[in-house]
């Protein structure tokens, strides 16, 4: 029986630890997605904003 409740508690250990990873790539792919998007919009650089703006164009994003 405590074979069994070792399993148990490896397992869920397992999963918290993948949760944990899922998360973590989660919050950083959605920080970098806010950074790329103001880093674009508020570039003074014109060739970096019409770049943006171009493909957001190209995928008929509205931005005006």
């Amino acid at each position: 029986m405590a074979k069994t409740a070792d399993h148990i508690g490896m397992r869920a250990n397992t999963m918290d630890a993948a949760f944990g990873r899922r998360l973590a790539a989660g919050a950083i792919a959605t920080l970098l997605g806010v950074f790329l998007l103001l880093a674009t919009g508020f570039a003074h650089s014109e060739l970096l904003h019409d770049a943006a703006h171009d493909t957001r164009h190209g995928f008929t994003f509205p931005c005006h």
